[in-house]
């Protein structure tokens, strides 16, 4: 049988291989669709071998979430170009991996790859795509978070898929559930934007604490002369720079340092009750300044600077008259710790003329 335009353009639909090779596929099978289908795959995943070599750091972060928000799943999946990242098919490839992990909740990628999807294993649909795609295509991690009884999930993308996160919360009073979802959909997108690594300073290594505090400290007195020379108002060099270091007995000699000076400064002992409040949450915001870099619940409030996570969360609270208490939060920013390869092309052309 006489291979037409006609089927070449049918085989291209299907599998997203170039037209010439359209065309050989055909000719190599008799012009049989499916024979050709099965030619294209065998030289696909060829050349799929060797592009899984190749650096994959642009691509999506992807996440589904059941409509009652007892769970949800993230992955991101990496190409090598943005452009391929913005390609229908990858996004389709992204949301059909995203279903498959939703639906079959594989512990982990090996145990993903060994899984069943569309009658194939799923690191043979991964290299499918790759040979008709044309470029590697990696599905570098997921998570899916199930939640328990009065516990909801919410989550949020950001710049087309470039930032995920997931956040989960426990409550005890069912009418407050939708309440709570949105509210987490608020919280979702402040971990987009200030980037927690803990959930709270509880979380944090003593000993960490303790090497970040000169580096910290050190920094802002290096700040402070450019902000003298600029003649701007200096910041205050802390004394520590975590919840972790603030002990009852530090705090207490906080609280004696501050009423020695408000005696200095004539302000009469009876009225010292109405200031020493924001005295210490002063001093308690100057001295937790990696607190509020890498823990959630320390970290001031994207949608309301004055408030920190866990003040706004306790506000919450008290305006639905309930107990909410973040449980959990994963964030994906797409391609971060992929160290990404610097191609000097006039190096490349060189080395093939070579």
């Amino acid at each position: 049988m006489a291979v037409t335009a006609a089927m070449v353009k049918e085989l291209r639909e299907k599998t997203g291989a170039g037209m010439m090779d359209c065309k050989k596929a055909l000719v190599e099978s008799s012009a049989d669709i499916e024979g050709a289908i099965d030619w294209l795959k065998k030289k696909g995943l060829s050349s799929a071998g060797k592009k899984s070599d190749r650096i994959a750091a642009e691509g999506t972060v992807a996440i589904e979430i059941e409509p009652d928000f007892d769970k949800a799943t993230m992955v991101e999946v990496n190409a090598e170009t943005d452009f391929v990242a913005k390609n229908e098919q990858f996004q389709n490839f992204a949301k059909k991996t995203v279903n498959h992990i939703h639906t079959t909740e594989p512990a982990n990628i090996d145990e993903l790859n060994k899984s069943q999807i569309e009658g194939v294993s799923f690191d043979e649909f991964v290299k499918s795509n790759i040979a008709t795609i044309g470029e590697n295509i990696v599905v570098r991690r997921f998570e899916i978070i199930k939640t328990q009884d009065n516990e909801v999930v919410n989550g949020y993308t950001h710049m087309g898929g470039k930032i995920g996160v997931l956040v989960s919360a426990k409550y005890d009073d069912a009418k407050n559930k939708t309440a709570v979802t949105d509210f987490l959909k608020q919280i979702a997108m402040h971990i987009a934007a200030l980037k927690p690594q803990f959930l709270s300073y509880k979380e944090l290594d003593a000993d960490f604490v303790e090497k970040e505090t000169e580096g910290i400290a050190k920094s802002i007195e290096k700040e402070n002369e450019e902000l003298k020379r600029l003649g701007k108002p200096l910041k205050n060099v802390p004394d520590f720079i975590s919840k972790l270091q603030l002990t009852d007995e530090t705090m207490a000699k906080v609280e004696e340092k501050i009423k020695e000076e408000l005696k200095k400064e004539g302000k009469p002992e009876k009225i010292w009750d109405r200031i020493l409040p924001g005295k210490l949450d002063r001093y308690i915001a100057d001295n937790t300044l990696l607190d509020q870099q890498l823990c959630l619940l320390d970290q001031f409030y994207a949608l309301d600077d004055k408030k920190t996570v866990s003040q706004v969360v306790a506000q919450k609270s008290k305006d639905l008259g309930d107990n909410i208490e973040i449980t959990k939060f994963v964030r994906y920013e797409l391609g971060e710790g992929i160290e990404k390869k610097d191609d000097d092309f006039a190096a490349e052309v060189a080395a093939q003329l070579g």
